[in-house]
């Protein structure tokens, strides 16, 4: 009993009256949790990989500074990968992580995943995101990386990723291919 109740207080499991209990879907689909790439593409059954990696540290400016809560003059790590998905190309990433929290990233091998690498070499470990998506249109140098027409549709995702500290550890601005490409949602009405 107690089990039970504390499984359903935890939106595990739930109870009708006379009719026993029942095994609650998870509450968050696999999309809607905070994934890197790699675990995307892996959990999609697909090879993640990237080409056209290119890796630099530059100021930050003043956009990408205001997401970083850096001072323009900052020095963040600029990270651009066209990512693949069983050798397809499926999104374009430009990532930014602040220099002082992860110094010589830039000369570092980076194969797979980035969050691993930032786990793993300097203790940054991604908790929680801010995530917006919307739709946008590629334009031209867009479209040729990506392999499809000119101004086919995208999904445009702007992410500022947080440690446990509350630290701003990342921002991404990724585009993706609305042909290959989507977001899934499991979405719950709370009780009234």
């Amino acid at each position: 009993g107690r089990a039970l109740d504390r499984l359903g207080h935890e939106g595990r499991v739930y109870r009708t009256q006379g009719a026993g209990t029942f095994v609650a879907e998870p509450r968050i689909a696999k999309s809607v949790e905070l994934t890197s790439f790699t675990e995307d593409m892996r959990a999609r059954g697909l090879v993640p990989g990237s080409r056209e990696t290119h890796i630099e540290d530059i100021p930050a400016g003043a956009e990408i500074g205001a997401r970083l809560s850096l001072s323009p003059r900052d020095p963040v790590t600029h990270i651009f990968r066209v990512r693949t998905a069983d050798g397809a190309p499926m999104c374009i990433e430009h990532t930014y992580i602040p220099a002082r929290l992860a110094p010589e990233l830039a000369t570092a091998a980076l194969e797979g995943s980035l969050y691993q690498l930032l786990a793993e070499t300097y203790h940054l470990k991604v908790e929680k995101a801010e995530q917006t998506i919307r739709a946008t249109v590629l334009d031209r140098p867009e479209a040729r990386l990506l392999e499809v027409p000119e101004f086919s549709p995208a999904f445009k995702v702007q992410r500022v990723a947080y440690d446990a500290r509350n630290q701003r550890i990342e921002y991404a601005e990724s585009v993706y291919r609305a042909d290959r490409y989507s977001y899934d949602f499991v979405i719950y009405r709370s009780g009234y």
